[in-house]
């Protein structure tokens, strides 16, 4: 009922605003107000129409840039990272990255606005059902791991034996079950992985057995649900997904477990970055009206000796409710809030590769220039950046199919498929010395390949596979 009141009054008022936006606002004035809503685009490149890099002469620090107008209507995409070995061949493999086509023209979904609304809050009929795990924590706290199955699947539960990949999904901070999600899980079982939602305590109907919620950026009880995932789920490769404030907790949790996160790669879509500053800063009025009535509907059943419903719904923005949740309004406990759980603070210990797929005009995140790092991704070899004009937040749909979910799952079979080949790289000379090439040139060539030593390919020797030295990061 909320998202249909939430839409609802979305088109009023930009219904009404537009009509009158021609008598009683000069051009410029409208043209700001709708720069605003993400109706009006501005696309900046040079007369050649190829994308623009600030840092163009310095070849360490250069931004990768692939894809091209190819028409007035086509729009570029950028991929900014690093030169390296990984960065080459993610540029020869995956044509996603390339091929992205956004609505233009004066249609909503052109809009930035409307289609980041109409993708957080407009009903998805899916055709996809969860089967939940209530995860007990160490200090007997719950989380739940919704995982995705198709509705005609009988057998409701996979096998711990199944060789097939794990999808780990973690939606928004504020629990919220977005059509992108619901999407990304179908997308994700069509292509053979296990979609699995992490919920946190007291989201999407998960009980709250603690007087402790989760803070923005705590890892620990992510830490618990990986470990539980890696023994139910033993044989298939770990891969994590987050979406728009959600990244705040991947990126924390990849930065403290460093080599031993069991992640082999993962994607954040529409990350918030500067978590500080975009609490501090504050959304527009409306959106953040619609984000603190929504948590303070979620909290709401829970009584005064549970935690202070006083000081928390008489809170009127999002860096008041995390106050009252986490801070208890105490001098200083907000700077020291933010210094353990901003998402960047261990960015440096990351060792595997996470891919960021961003839009300049997502009206959540806010401008590119102050809230994207760029020189993040343009210095260290782990990070890929994915930045196009339009999209909005969470929206990116070329076609009818969300743009952003393809690009995901290629960008993790690209990235499996190099360290497969690095691997098998790797284990050939030392095959070759095993086979008698360096004992005097004498060859066996009649020996039983039973009596050679096998070394499998274990997804598990996470420290040999990510180590500092992988070529990837040349």
């Amino acid at each position: 009922m909320l998202e249909w009141l939430l839409a609802l009054c979305i088109v009023i008022l930009v219904v009404s605003i537009w009509p009158g936006s021609k008598y009683f606002c000069t051009e410029s004035q409208r043209d700001a107000l709708f720069q605003r809503l993400g109706i009006l685009q501005q696309v900046a490149k040079d007369k050649t129409g190829r994308c623009v890099s600030d840092r163009e002469g310095n070849d360490d620090a250069q931004s990768a840039c692939v894809g091209a107008l190819t028409d007035e209507k086509a729009r570029t995409v950028a991929l900014i990272c690093k030169p390296s070995a990984l960065a080459n061949y993610l540029l020869k493999h995956c044509w996603t990255f390339s091929n992205y086509s956004p609505c233009v023209g004066w249609t909503w979904r052109a809009s930035a606005f409307l289609q980041s609304v109409y993708e957080a809050c407009w009903p998805y009929e899916s055709p996809v059902q969860f089967v939940r795990d209530n995860l007990q924590l160490s200090d007997d706290g719950l989380v739940a791991l919704d995982w995705a199955v198709p509705s005609y699947q009988k057998r409701r539960r996979t096998s711990s034996h199944s060789t097939s990949p794990v999808l780990l999904i973690i939606p928004n901070s504020f629990g919220k079950i977005t059509r992108n999600v619901l999407k990304l899980c179908e997308m994700a079982l069509s292509h053979g992985y296990l979609p699995v939602v992490f919920n946190r305590r007291s989201h999407n109907g998960c009980p709250l057995t603690t007087l402790k919620l989760q803070q923005f950026g705590d890892p620990a009880d992510l830490r618990e649900a990986v470990r539980y995932i890696r023994y139910r789920q033993p044989a298939g490769r770990l891969y994590a997904v987050s979406e728009s404030s959600g990244s705040g907790l991947l990126l924390s949790y990849l930065g403290e477990c460093g080599s031993s996160s069991y992640v082999t790669a993962a994607v954040c879509l529409s990350p918030v970055f500067r978590c500080q500053s975009w609490f501090e800063s504050g959304l527009w009025w409306p959106l953040q009206w619609v984000l603190v009535l929504y948590q303070k509907i979620c909290l709401s059943r829970y009584c005064t000796d549970v935690m202070q419903t006083d000081t928390l719904f008489s809170s009127h923005s999002l860096r008041g409710l995390e106050e009252a949740l986490f801070c208890h309004n105490t001098s200083g406990a907000w700077d020291a809030y933010w210094e353990h759980n901003e998402p960047l603070r261990d960015v440096d210990e990351v060792a595997i590769p996470v891919l960021s797929v961003c839009a300049k005009d997502d009206p959540i995140r806010g401008d590119t220039q102050s809230t994207v790092p760029l020189e993040l991704f343009e210095t260290n070899p782990h990070f890929f950046l994915l930045l196009t004009d339009h999209g909005g937040h969470c929206g990116l749909e070329s076609h009818g199919i969300n743009w952003s979910h393809r690009a995901s799952l290629e960008f993790f079979r690209a990235t499996t498929d190099f360290f497969n080949a690095e691997e098998r790289a790797k284990q050939l000379p030392s095959r070759r010395r095993g086979l008698g090439g360096a004992a005097g040139g004498k060859v066996f060539r009649h020996r039983s390949v039973s009596t050679c030593k096998r070394v499998p390919a274990c997804s598990h020797n996470i420290h040999a596979i990510y180590s500092w030295q992988r070529s990837y990061t040349r």
